[in-house]
């Protein structure tokens, strides 16, 4: 497992040289949403794909 200072100076090498600002923290957040989303599938398990279709079908019929 990498440090949070790899993974970011990971991202930022990956990055065009004219990446702005605002580019920067959007990857950075993505990072993070993408990080605490695995984290939490390993903790909480994971929703399976049929699981996922019916939930996603009752939500659209009501």
């Amino acid at each position: 497992m990498s440090t949070p200072k790899a993974e970011v100076t990971s991202m930022l090498e990956a990055l065009p040289d004219d990446s702005s600002f605002e580019d920067i923290q959007y990857h950075l957040y993505v990072l993070e949403k993408v990080k605490r989303g695995i984290e939490r599938a390993e903790t909480e398990g994971a929703v399976s794909h049929e699981d996922a279709k019916v939930r996603l079908n009752k939500w659209l019929a009501a």
